[in-house]
């Protein structure tokens, strides 16, 4: 009877030992959750960009204005018989008063 107790005991321990501290551990679990749960996290963010981005292809595909907005912007391109004026500002002086 004492070797069956004996056993039981050290059966469960090496269960118990598994449990908090082995391989599939609760620590070990907690931990996994965190990780999918952050990766969760940015798998949302990276479909919001891709709506964003979809969107943007389905304008440029179906509209003129956002493509002219990009030729305007991106390209300083301009419309026949347009007048383009840049303007350039002067630098700040390092004189708060504004005296050269």
């Amino acid at each position: 009877m004492y070797w069956l107790i004996l056993v039981l005991t050290l059966l469960l321990g090496a269960l118990q030992y598994r449990l908090w501290v082995g391989e599939g551990s609760l620590a070990e679990l907690h931990s996994l959750k965190r990780e999918i749960a952050l990766e969760e996290s940015e798998l949302e963010r990276l479909r919001a960009r891709n709506r964003a981005l979809q969107a943007e292809v389905d304008d440029l595909r179906e509209g003129s204005e956002a493509i002219e907005e990009r030729a305007r912007s991106e390209l300083g391109m301009i419309k026949p018989g347009e007048i383009f004026i840049q303007v350039i500002e002067r630098p700040r002086s390092a004189n708060p008063e504004g005296r050269p």
